[in-house]
C-alpha cells in the first residue's frame, strides 16, 4: 500500500493562524492525527513530520518527506483572512494544477465540500517550500477559516467526520492512480 507523509502545519513557537485564543498549531495537529489513523486503518503507511507541539521550517519538513520516499506529502492546516468572518471554506494549494497532486486536491476538496464546507478550490501556490521541494506529489490542505465562526463551529461539530472525509479524499487517489 501507499506511503503518506501527514504534515500538521506551524507547531512549537509558531502557532499560525490565531483567533480568539485558538491556535492554528493546535487544531491541525489534532485533525492529522486523526486522519493518519484511519489512513492506518485502511492499511496505509504514515510518516508524521510532528506528533507533537514543535516546530521544523517547511524546508526541513519537505527534506523529511523527501527521505520517506513517500507516495504523497499532505500538509493540513487553516486558513485565515484579515477581517474576521470575512471569508469561509475550504482549498487546497498545489504546485501547478495538473497531475496527480491536482487529482489528490480535488478529491480531498470534494470530500470535505460534501461535509458542509463551501469548496474554494484548488490554487496554484509554486513558492511554497512544502510544494516546490518535495519529489512527491504535494498538497497543502486550508480546512476552514480560522477567524471564521462558521468554520470554527463546523470544525468542531465534524471534526470526526472532516478526518474521514480528508482520509477518503487520499485513498480515493491511491486507488486512481
Amino acid at each position: 500500500m501507499a506511503l503518506i507523509v501527514l504534515d500538521a502545519g506551524h507547531g512549537g513557537t509558531n502557532p499560525g493562524a490565531v483567533y480568539l485564543g485558538r491556535q492554528e498549531k493546535d487544531d491541525v495537529l489534532a485533525l492529522t492525527l486523526e486522519v493518519g489513523q484511519i489512513l492506518e486503518k485502511n492499511g496505509v503507511d504514515v510518516h508524521y513530520t510532528r506528533t507533537v507541539d514543535v516546530y521544523e521550517s517547511p524546508y526541513r519538513k519537505a527534506q523529511e518527506g523527501n527521505q520517506t520516499d513517500a507516495d504523497y506529502f499532505v500538509s493540513i492546516h487553516r486558513n485565515s483572512s484579515p477581517i474576521p468572518n470575512q471569508y469561509s471554506g475550504v482549498e487546497t494549494l498545489v504546485y501547478n494544477k495538473y497531475g496527480t497532486a491536482a487529482r489528490l486536491a480535488r478529491n480531498i476538496n470534494e470530500q470535505l465540500e460534501l461535509i458542509g464546507f463551501r469548496n474554494l478550490g484548488i490554487q496554484e501556490r509554486p513558492n511554497l517550500v512544502v510544494l516546490r521541494k518535495t519529489r512527491m506529489p504535494a498538497v497543502l490542505v486550508e480546512v476552514g477559516f480560522l477567524n471564521t465562526d462558521a468554520d470554527n463551529a463546523l470544525f468542531d461539530a465534524r471534526f470526526y467526520d472532516i478526518a474521514e472525509a480528508i482520509a477518503d479524499g487520499i485513498l480515493q487517489t491511491i486507488r486512481e492512480t
